[in-house]
């Protein structure tokens, strides 16, 4: 006898006698043969011509679906990253080895189709356009892109058309419609993108280290800023990269647009840019959204979920966070058992249907430090308060600013002078005191030379065994069954940690000619003073009893700001500036 129905529940326990073990859950089980899953590939026609050639753009879709099951439910990864990247400054070429061919060798790097098609549903991989077997061209997050990995999700739903590598049209008779996107970074972006459209069939998505807007990811308040660790980088840099090697010039004009139209002279906040920004069209998203994201996250920073959290909390969006100690990096690396169980029992609940415990959990699992984790009914905790701080009395301080020295370098040794920076601390703690939420700093300073950029940098001063990246473990796990090239084994990983006497938490910036508006450059006199004002990464942070909060100030931020020559003063007046903590 074929067993068919997954749901189980105690009537279908009783009828099928499962086995002991998931007699008291209500779960999908993997009872569907992974080695002989359904394989195939096909081409969704989307509504635009990105390329111009006179055609639509078409997406290349991979799938990977149980054999023998009724409609099921998809989980659908988009990506600009599956053929490689493009050997272009700040970007490794990595070939993902992905089939965009014979259907029957189509393989997933990762562990959604090896833990989720025995499970009952189907896996679905898309080519962003203008990457890897899709037509088109790649636009660092514009319009084109979101709605080509619309297509696909109303393909899924019967309201798009595709084809197979005849031309033969392809429906999508497998399909229940209900549709779940997930990834990270980039991967993740785009389920932002998608739900924002608020297609109809997308029930939910699982954003991991994704963007909200794409202005603040290379831009902040008028500032031209880089993604730690990649100088120079910008939305043509990054779609040069993942552009298809097979078809530049198509591409070319598209390029060009881009470098213009992202203007790294003023850093103004414009059309360009209001066509990446997924925030005003928060309240069209119909998906519930599972929200993850690394503190220690200097490439997608945290503003990036946090204003997004915002934005889905304000307009009821059903939701949920974790928040881990990791950088850019998937949970399924850095908790890999209870990401597992929590992402089964989401899908589960929002693409089955099925009732079970999900949405009754506290809202909110953050990672306070590594391996410590404190869950909440909602984020930032309930408790927390904004609590203001005035930096002092006493005259104005000074500083001149070094674009060749580093943050950390700044930051540490808080009791000496130096000439780059300032640094205004609290008493030493005391108790433990969670900071948990958005930190705002408003000065009242003055500027003289060619450096237009004001740092603020939260530090915890304290001696603390912190979070200093991750290791791979020669072990593995096996999540699921594999087949020959596709094991479903992948190493673990943990994290690695360092005893230190100060650890920067979050820190901001702001291109003073942009002191009114993002949008305005407004210049600046010499050494006159102004009240400016602006925000910190949101961030949530336990500081030890005993420790002090700092606050250091530069110009440069040699990780993230462009560098202008040296020798700008920063003249700073204590008694009108202030920090707001949002402190529990």
């Amino acid at each position: 006898m074929r067993i068919v129905p997954l749901l189980v529940s105690s009537l279908l326990v009783a009828a099928f006698a499962a086995p002991a073990e998931a007699a008291t859950k209500t779960e999908t089980l993997p009872v569907y043969d992974y080695s002989q899953a359904i394989r195939e590939q096909v081409w969704v026609q989307t509504a635009v011509d990105s390329d111009s050639d006179g055609a639509p753009d078409r997406v290349a879709v991979r799938i990977i679906r149980p054999a023998g099951a009724p409609k099921v439910p998809v989980v659908f990864q988009a990506s600009p990253y599956y053929a490689g990247l493009n050997d272009v400054a700040n970007h490794d070429d990595v070939d993902r080895a992905l089939s965009f061919s014979r259907a029957e060798t189509v393989t997933f790097g990762g562990y959604l189709d090896n833990y989720f098609v025995p499970r009952g549903y189907a896996v679905v991989f898309a080519d962003s356009l203008g990457t890897g077997g899709s037509d088109g061209c790649p636009t660092s997050g514009g319009r084109n892109e979101t709605l080509g990995m619309k297509a696909v999700v109303d393909w899924l739903n019967g309201r798009a058309r595709a084809f197979d590598a005849a031309g033969a049209p392809v429906r999508a008779d497998w399909s229940t419609g209900r549709t779940g996107m997930i990834g990270v970074s980039y991967n993740g972006t785009l389920p932002n993108a998608v739900a924002a459209t608020g297609v109809r069939g997308l029930e939910t998505i699982v954003p991991i280290a994704a963007i909200s807007s794409w202005y603040d990811y290379y831009r902040a308040n008028g500032g031209v800023v880089a993604p730690g660790g990649f100088q120079g980088e910008d939305t043509d840099v990054l779609a040069k990269a993942v552009l298809t090697r097979a078809n530049p010039s198509a591409c070319a004009g598209v390029m060009a647009s881009l470098e213009r139209d992202q203007d790294r002279e003023t850093g103004d906040y414009s059309a360009y840019w209001a066509e990446r920004n997924y925030l005003p069209d928060a309240g069209k998203v119909r998906a519930s959204v599972f929200v993850v994201h690394g503190l220690h996250d200097d490439n997608v920073r945290t503003q990036q979920f946090g204003q997004w959290w915002d934005a889905l909390a304000a307009n009821h969006v059903p939701r949920k966070i974790w928040l881990h100690q990791g950088g850019h990096a998937d949970p399924f690396n850095l908790r890999r058992d209870v990401w597992l169980d929590t992402l089964h029992r989401w899908f589960d609940h929002w693409l089955y249907r099925i009732d079970n415990d999900i949405m009754r959990e506290p809202m909110a699992d953050v990672e306070v430090a590594p391996n410590a984790w404190r869950t909440s009914p909602a984020w930032p905790v309930p408790a927390s308060r904004a609590v203001p701080l005035p930096l002092g009395g006493g005259p104005r301080q000074s500083f001149v600013d070094n674009p060749a020295r580093t943050p950390e370098e700044l930051a540490a040794d808080e009791t000496a002078t130096d000439p780059n920076r300032l640094v205004f601390r609290t008493p030493p703690l005391p108790r433990e005191t969670r900071l948990s939420g958005t930190v705002e700093v408003t000065l009242r300073a003055d500027i003289a030379g060619k450096s237009p950029y004001l740092t603020a940098m939260l530090v915890d001063y304290g001696e603390a065994t912190r979070y200093a990246g991750t290791r791979t473990l020669a072990t593995q796990d096996c999540i699921g069954p594999g087949i020959e090239g596709d094991p479903g084994c992948f190493n673990r990983r943990e994290y690695v940690t360092a005893t230190t006497p100060y650890e920067i938490v979050s820190r901001g910036w702001l291109d003073v000619r942009n002191r009114f508006s993002p949008a305005v450059t407004t210049p600046i006199v010499a050494g006159k003073p102004y009240t400016f004002r602006w925000k910190l990464q949101p961030e949530d942070h336990v500081f030890a009893a005993g420790h002090r909060i700092g606050l250091v100030v530069i110009s440069t931020d040699r990780d993230h700001t462009l560098r202008y020559p040296a020798g700008t003063v920063v003249g700073v007046r204590p008694a009108l500036s202030r920090v707001v903590l949002p402190l529990a």
